[in-house]
């Protein structure tokens, strides 16, 4: 059980971050205050090894968002939401972590709950240095159910750059999870926890390509995950997908994915 000690300097380092986000833009308000409830319960918890995490994960992802802003540019009505993160996208991408930070205090001593964590934040790492640097692929994306060739951006499309990316953010994340809890088996740690962000990252592609709420949006003459309204103020159907899926879903059922994947290739490697 953490001290209250180790709360509140969980409590503090996530108001640090928090607010470094949305000084550097990288997360809206809503996003900042979802961050720091969040931050606070995974650092508070787990202390520094589940923070170290959650700070790579951040700080890798919003200094892609950065770097390759330019070249995103033109994918910005096709995205539901640009690159300041609000509380629903902090929620999809740190919720599950959260949730296993307290689940950990049930379980004292046992080391399924930080490989779930390790395995959630893989999915999320992986999937997101899929998508910032996906756009630099000179080749057109293709679905990843039927190998058809889909704009730049589209859901479920996949290349050979974002699915290299996908490994690089998943690999990344296994190797500091190693670093912070060195007693572990370095391989089957390493395979279980990278090959659970592939997982993850594949699956929400799966999603996208499937049941991901598409519109069509009559004046851009594109599909968009925007949701569209038409002139009397309503909602248009999607051109595929169910409406309650949209992009933070997704996510949220990615990184549950990485973390459930992450437990069962564990099993599979020791």
């Amino acid at each position: 059980m953490p001290g209250t000690e180790q709360l509140f300097l969980g409590a503090v380092l996530a108001l640090g971050v928090g607010l470094l986000g949305w000084l550097g833009r990288a997360l809206a308000v809503s996003g900042m205050v979802a961050a720091v409830v969040i931050g606070t319960l995974i650092f508070g918890i787990g202390g520094l090894p589940w923070a170290g995490l959650m700070i790579v994960f951040f700080v890798t992802s919003s200094l892609l968002s950065r770097l390759f802003s330019i070249r995103k540019r033109s994918l910005k009505d096709t995205a539901a939401k640009g690159s300041r993160r609000d509380w629903a996208q902090v929620l999809a991408n740190g919720g599950s972590g959260a949730f296993l930070a307290v689940i950990s205090l049930l379980f004292p001593g046992e080391l399924w709950p930080w490989l779930a964590y390790a395995g959630s934040m893989a999915a999320v790492n992986a999937d997101t240095w899929a998508t910032e640097l996906g756009v630099l692929s000179p080749t057109q994306p293709r679905l990843i159910t039927t190998g058809q060739p889909v704009p730049m951006g589209s859901s479920g499309g996949v290349t050979l750059v974002g699915t290299s990316a996908t490994m690089a953010g998943g690999w990344l994340i296994a190797l500091c999870g190693v670093l912070f809890r060195p007693e572990v088996s370095v391989f089957a740690f390493l395979v279980s926890v990278s090959a659970a962000g592939l997982a993850g990252s594949l699956i929400d592609s799966l999603l996208g390509a499937t049941v991901q709420a598409i519109y069509y949006d009559p004046a851009r003459e594109k599909e968009t995950e925007k949701q569209v309204f038409g002139a009397d103020g309503r909602l248009l159907p999607p051109v595929r997908g169910w409406v309650w899926m949209n992009n933070d879903a997704v996510n949220f059922i990615s990184s549950v994915c990485g973390a459930l994947s992450a437990v069962v290739f564990w099993q599979l490697f020791t």
